[in-house]
């Protein structure tokens, strides 16, 4: 039997979630709920029902696992504890800080239901977490750095869209290459935020729009910019749409250690990823992750759990044999 699974929002996590369900033949997608009228949403599935949240309840018998694809500042702190508990759910939340009070809330409203949620899966929190744990405990002697991109960050090019004279813009965050290659070298250096990664933006004007004041506003931007070497380039609509249509991202994960009596010997552990399209990936790690919701509330369990909780075979489509005899 399929799992059956329901995607909530359909942005483009939700349409990238669509297609990597289309690519595990042990799931089946049964239902898209959105915001907007339904009949104004044209999702790729034959056969599978486009409906409005209002009618989500009317499912809670027809979905094993609900992907919930809201944002994390505001969607999804009040929609996965809610909706943990009518079905097994994962979403992607990405607000760090909050992880700790996000899993409380959602692990009370599972447990209360008998439900499974698995929370903040992606590539940062999620694949990122993952690597980064995993290098920690071989290397207890060690430093952690993480470097981001190059790739395209939907928040901060949304905070440039929100700045009075700005028609569109497009932001990608840059690793240094000298302090990426420092780490690489085990060189453990101590890293400021500028030092880490540049910001380069690529802005579309209003007509009539003062570009000096909008570069002015870019660069200062608390909490955005104001801490980082910001490149700004004002170019057309079309070329914006031409040259910078896609999502692109991926980063590093890098761990430098020591090993030895008297912690002689070096060691580097990397893990990169090169994504062509942001909100796809994640949405095929979110996945492989409502495959492991399903099999942990097939064997009874509840709560809510994250990527560390996971056995890496609940995730495979292959079974334990197969992944001994190809795998290991």
């Amino acid at each position: 039997m399929s799992i059956r699974i329901g995607i909530l929002g359909y942005g483009n996590l939700g349409r990238g979630v669509e297609c990597a369900v289309k690519q595990n033949p042990d799931m089946e997608l049964v239902a898209v709920f959105t915001r907007r009228p339904p009949e104004k949403v044209q999702i790729l599935t034959s056969g599978a029902k486009v409906c409005t949240i209002a009618e989500i309840e009317d499912w809670k018998d027809k979905i094993d696992v609900l992907i919930i694809c809201g944002g994390s500042a505001t969607d999804l702190p009040e929609q996965t504890p809610k909706y943990a508990a009518m079905f097994n759910v994962v979403d992607s939340f990405d607000t760090h800080a909050r992880i700790p009070e996000h899993f409380a809330n959602v692990d009370e409203a599972a447990k209360a239901s008998g439900k499974i949620g698995i929370i903040s899966v992606g590539w940062d929190p999620g694949m990122f977490s993952l690597n980064r744990m995993y290098a920690n405990a071989i290397l207890p002697c060690g430093k952690d750095y993480t470097f981001w991109g190059k790739g395209v960050s939907q928040g901060h090019s949304d905070a440039i869209r929100r700045i009075a004279g700005v028609k569109d813009a497009k932001q990608y965050t840059i690793p240094v290459d000298s302090a990426l290659d420092s780490v690489r070298k085990g060189e453990n250096p101590e890293l400021t935020t500028r030092q880490k990664h540049t910001r380069e933006c690529f802005v579309v004007l209003e007509e009539g729009a003062d570009a000096a004041a909008v570069e002015e506003a870019i660069k200062t931007m608390p909490n955005y910019f104001a801490d980082y070497d910001t490149t700004v380039h004002f170019i057309s609509q079309e070329e914006l749409i031409r040259e910078h249509s896609g999502i692109p991202h991926g980063g590093f994960v890098i761990r430098s250690g020591k090993t030895g009596w008297n912690e002689e010997h070096n060691h580097v552990i990397e893990y990169s990823l090169k994504l062509d399209s942001n909100p796809e990936f994640t949405a095929s790690v979110i996945a492989a992750y409502a495959r492991a919701a399903y099999r942990l509330a097939a064997e009874g369990q509840r709560g809510c759990k994250t990527v560390f909780d996971i056995a890496p075979a609940y995730l495979s489509l292959q079974s334990g044999e197969e992944l001994r005899a190809h795998l290991l």
